[in-house]
């Protein structure tokens, strides 16, 4: 025995003690091998490895808008990963990559030498690319110190089988797929497209070695936190690319002589383009999924890596939310001012405990058990927070109270422009700021649509053979079997002698006159030819509908107003055009649905678009021309509900229907004045100054410079008639412009 020939007890004690320790450490392997410390990975497995992917949104004209996703991950092939990007990770992170086997052993003794005989922490952990993928796939979940031997055991078995299955350039693919950049993103496109709003493809040397650089702490070397460190790291892979030939030295001089410049774009759901248009899409998405799965199809939108196209346009989307910005935060200033100190959400205390009760964290502490004066007690606590307004972000010391009626004085608003002839959505605006104010108001809100209910009624009229140029008395009159209801207009009392043409009264928005025409077409005729044009909400079957008192969604009312640009059809809105899977296989396509029943005829359609054209050139959307000098072809409708509560603009163009609403979230605060609130002040110039930007862009000339077909001369003789008929002087003689006249409603024409 070679132990009996060794004389020396310390020697023997010590050969003994290290044949022990290696059989042990060799048992100890054998032991992690075998699954004693959780299983392992077979060969199989790794072969079939899926990614998580994130599902994305594009636009009608291919602009990346959104994602859904579990793990923000967009996994790329190899030949989309640009060689000097592959260059800098293998140079500053495995310099041997290409010639060992998943384990680099001379990494391996160098770091034990100095980590364990030189107690040098900086070493490092000598892990390769592939161990690292292993540790990707397969995340350590125990991060105590005494498993940290048996993870890295682990992740070398896997490394040496990772290396039997795949290439290198397939390690490396997997790799840059599957790594993290922090903040939830995964994976070299991912990055890419977050730190320079570009394809991992497009990436130029700096930007590459900024992100290749991010993967020793993808905190600490964040470009957009901290920008001086990252330039630092950026500038340290770009020598270890000159030190393995992958740069000259006077490349990596000049690339590191370069500013660190972002183009940082964050996918957040509360932020970017569009969010509220994203999360309708994301609603239609879950509902087509449901579907999905009844049909034994397996996909998931936040991890499928679906591609969502949707019919939304960037630029015009881009622009109208622009112009919204611009025109509400103008708009908020001069609401606050005309209620002055007086204000209801200062004053108001009945309103203000009623949104209070009603808000979320007043219920969630009501759900624990408080009573009420417990929980106002809680709510009026003073605090530090941030509280938000059209100048930005503030930190201030406030209650919760004070949060609440803060937030609701804001006038809010909801906007929608589609193709007539499809129904295809170019641009939808469901609020001011989703963050803060996620209810929709394109989808979810049903508010009174006001006079952009006449047309309807008019178009009624119309079908039921009363003619263009019939004349309408504006007088006021006070309805006996409606308990006295008596509609009123906005002008003076001279009114009471006019006759309004019915192209005339539309296009001034006479109350009288609607209510009138209304009478005479039947409401039970306008309640069908409301239905037939889309409108499926209920509505009130009262005189006061031709008012607008009835309450509609906002895309219901732009679908409806498109029969008057698609031959008297309808349209219902869409927004998805197909669903592709990661393959770019089509699983779903969407075709526009539109009334198979013509709502009017042809000659009424002509009719209402030439009235409704009176509206813009010379009624109450007139500032159309005067303010905001637009010539384009437009035709369309103001509105304003009772109490000035909500604003409407309806413009129609040939290519292009455009509906705008402002108003209150909280129904009982209106605008102060209507001259304030009226649909041509709160609501049009949010079209207008849209459609001014797009009147600068050849690119949509085809939408600006569309013309309405020219009518029919029997049309245009059908409208050729005095606006407006004085009574002659002795009927004026005979008439009290102080007394009203009194009669019964006659419901059943």
């Amino acid at each position: 025995m070679v132990l009996k020939r060794i004389k020396s007890p310390f020697l023997r004690y010590t050969l003994l003690a290290t044949l022990a320790l290696v059989l042990f450490f060799f048992v100890f392997i054998l032991s992690i091998y075998w699954g004693a410390w959780g299983s392992i990975p077979n060969k199989e497995e790794l072969s079939d490895f899926q990614y998580q992917r994130a599902s994305e949104v594009y636009t009608a004209d291919s602009v990346l808008i959104g994602k859904f996703y579990l793990y923000d991950r967009q996994p790329i092939a190899f030949e989309a990963i640009p060689e000097h990007l592959r260059n800098a990770l293998v140079s500053i992170e495995d310099e041997r990559f290409y010639d060992h086997s998943g384990i680099d052993y001379q990494s391996l003794g160098r770091v034990a030498v100095k980590t364990i005989l030189m107690q040098d922490q900086s070493a490092g952990g000598g892990s390769t690319l592939t161990q690292q993928l292993a540790k990707n796939l397969y995340p350590r979940r125990d991060r105590k110190k005494t498993n940290i031997v048996v993870d890295k055991i682990k992740e070398m078995v896997i490394a040496s089988r990772l290396e039997d299955i795949y290439t290198k350039e397939e390690i490396l693919t997997h790799y840059l797929n599957t790594v993290s950049f922090g903040d939830n993103t995964f994976g070299i496109e991912s990055a890419s497209l977050k730190f320079f709003n570009k394809q991992a493809k497009d990436l130029n040397v700096e930007e590459g070695a900024v992100l290749v650089g991010m993967l020793k702490a993808t905190y600490g070397y964040n470009p957009r936190i901290f920008p001086e460190r990252s330039l630092e790291r950026r500038n340290l892979v770009l020598q270890a690319m000159a030190n393995n030939h992958h740069l000259s030295n006077e490349e990596k001089d000049s690339l590191t002589d370069k500013p660190l410049k972002l183009d940082y774009r964050d996918f957040d759901n509360n932020a970017g383009l569009a969010p509220y248009f994203r999360e309708e899409v994301r609603k239609q998405l879950l509902k087509w999924n449901a579907k999905q799965k009844e049909e034994g199809h397996d996909y998931n939108i936040y991890t499928s890596g679906l591609k969502v196209y949707t019919t939304l346009d960037y630029n015009m989307q881009f622009w109208a939310e622009e112009a919204m910005r611009e025109h509400m935060q103008s708009l908020q200033g001069r609401f606050e001012k005309s209620y002055g100190k007086n204000a209801p959400w200062r004053t108001n205390k009945k309103l203000i405990e009623k949104v209070v009760k009603q808000s979320g964290i007043y219920q969630k502490l009501k759900k624990q058990g408080l009573e009420h004066g417990q929980i106002i007690d809680s709510l009026s606590k003073k605090k530090q927070m941030v509280l938000t307004d059209w100048d930005g972000e503030k930190t201030v010391q406030a209650s919760s109270i004070d949060s609440i009626t803060h937030y609701m004085k804001f006038l809010n608003t909801g906007s929608l422009a589609l193709d007539p002839k499809t129904g295809a959505v170019k641009t939808w605006i469901g609020g001011i700021d989703f963050e803060h104010f996620k209810f929709d108001h394109v989808a979810q809100s049903k508010r009174q649509v006001g006079s952009t209910f006449k047309p309807i009624v008019y178009t009624t009229a119309l079908e039921t053979g009363i003619l263009p140029c019939t004349y309408f008395s504006a007088e006021e009159v006070a309805y006996e079997n409606l308990k006295g209801w008596s509609p009123s207009n906005s002008g003076k009392k001279d009114e009471t002698y006019l006759n309004y043409s019915m192209e005339e009264a539309l296009s001034h928005s006479v109350n009288t006159v609607a209510v009138k025409v209304l009478e005479k077409a039947g409401i039970s005729n306008v309640l069908t030819m409301a239905k037939n044009m889309g409108i499926f909400s209920k509505l009130p079957e009262q005189p006061s509908l031709a008012l607008g008192t009835g309450e509609i969604y906002l895309n219901e009312l732009a679908g409806a107003y498109a029969s008057y640009v698609n031959d008297g059809k309808a349209v219902l809105p869409y927004l998805i055009e197909k669903i592709t899977d990661k393959k770019d296989s089509v699983l779903m396509e969407f075709k526009p649905k539109r009334a198979r029943k013509t709502a009017f005829s042809e000659e009424t359609r002509q009719i209402m678009i030439e009235m409704m054209k009176g509206t813009i050139d010379r009624g109450t959307a007139s500032r159309i021309r005067s303010t905001y000098k637009l010539n384009n072809a437009i035709a369309g409708k103001t509105g304003t509900t009772q109490n000035n509560k909500d604003a409407w603009f309806v413009a129609i163009t040939p290519k292009l229907v455009h509906v705008t609403w402002v108003g209150l979230d909280h129904h009982e605060i209106g605008f102060k004045s209507t001259s304030l609130g009226q649909g041509a002040n709160a609501a049009l110039p949010i079209f207008a100054k849209w459609m001014q930007e797009m009147n600068k862009h050849p690119y949509y000339n085809e939408i600006t410079k569309a013309q309405f077909e020219r009518p029919n001369p029997a049309i245009l003789e059908m409208l050729d008639c005095e606006p407006v008929k004085r009574d002659g002087f002795f009927k004026r003689l005979f008439k009290n412009p102080d007394k009203k006249k009194t009669k019964k409603f006659r419901k059943g024409n």
